[in-house]
């Protein structure tokens, strides 16, 4: 992403999978927010993960049209963990009101008092899994998520010089007329680190051609990052459906159903970008779409199409759903 947008000149075609390009506010509203949110009473045991999970399943699975254990956009999950709270107390099958809390966190993400989004949280599906949330965000125990793993060093040792730092005492406001350590860590390091800037004219002006993919169910990364930046280029390029056909002509985003942190997942989350990619950079052929599979035990049992966004695959009401012959590239179900 620093590629197209720094060095245009440089890639004729560029691949980005699940790309942490905001990073500062990926660190602290991704890695450090999570790590917070599991901190103390909202804890959440890796064993209880599935209790999320499946719920969110049962709920949001088939609105898509199909159940089959993947939520094809999961921003139409509308799910309450408030359904989740024990009924009297703490059992393998239910969560604390303080886990329940700590789920709304880490869903809705980091915000200003004035409720602005900082930095958006992770969406529901594909919580259960070795590459969801038990690994990333609960770990075995407080602080041995990844979340806290990854982002703990970036600030003791990159922002505040300090192996000794403790990270409760991250200031996220602003107070008695100091700057926040959001401004501290963003005033250091976000020239640096951070690839936001949504003109890309340069790069499409010389010809370049850029595919973006991130998985749904990405428990790292937040997917609406990628939503994020993408819709960002979008209004570069002149808004609306306008915006949609200048962008399209050199940059498409992948969104994975079901795909977890660049792997994994109960979604199709085998394909390869590389062929399209060269394709459309050398011969000039847009990928309309990319067939994805999903490997069990190693033989493929379900492909799917993946299609550029805002399109997802739907079913055509006919044939078999583990196959992606009988799919279309379409906008979303209303």
């Amino acid at each position: 992403m620093i590629e197209a947008q720094r060095y245009p000149a440089d890639f004729d075609g560029i691949i980005a999978g699940d790309p942490a390009n905001n990073w500062t506010h990926h660190y602290i509203g991704g890695h450090l927010w999570a790590a917070l949110a599991m901190d103390g009473d909202g804890y959440i045991p890796a064993n209880k993960v599935h209790i999320l999970a499946d719920a969110v399943n049962n709920q949001c699975d088939a609105l898509d049209g199909i159940k089959d254990g993947v939520l094809n956009d999961p921003r139409r999950c509308n799910f309450n963990p408030e359904t989740l709270l024990c009924k009297g107390s703490d059992t393998s099958e239910c969560y604390t009101r303080e886990q329940v809390a700590a789920v709304r966190k880490i869903w809705s993400g980091l915000r200003t008092p004035e409720g602005q989004v900082i930095y958006p949280g992770l969406v529901p599906g594909g919580e259960a899994g070795p590459g969801g949330w038990a690994s990333y965000v609960t770990g075995g125990a407080p602080g041995q998520g990844r979340h806290a793993g990854l982002g703990l060093p970036f600030f003791k040792f990159m922002v505040f010089d300090d192996p000794n730092w403790d990270y409760k005492t991250f200031k996220f406001n602003a107070t008695d007329g100091f700057d926040s350590d959001i401004d501290y860590t963003d005033s250091k390091l976000a020239a640096l680190f951070n690839a936001v800037n949504p003109d890309l004219s340069a790069f499409k002006s010389r010809g370049g051609k850029l595919i973006q993919y991130h998985g749904w169910s990405d428990p790292d990364i937040t997917p609406l990052n990628s939503v994020n930046y993408y819709e960002s280029v979008m209004q570069a390029q002149g808004g609306d459906v306008h915006g949609l056909q200048n962008t399209v002509a050199f940059y498409r985003l992948f969104m994975v159903p079901g795909m977890q942190h660049c792997q994994g997942g109960p979604g199709t989350t085998t394909f390869d970008m590389l062929e399209p990619l060269d394709k459309w950079a050398g011969q000039g052929v847009a990928p309309a779409k990319v067939i994805a599979s999903r490997v069990t035990n190693g033989v493929v049992d379900r492909t799917r199409p993946l299609c550029p966004y805002p399109q997802e695959a739907r079913w055509n009401g006919t044939g078999s759903t583990d196959d992606a012959a009988n799919f279309v590239c379409a906008l979303a179900y209303q």
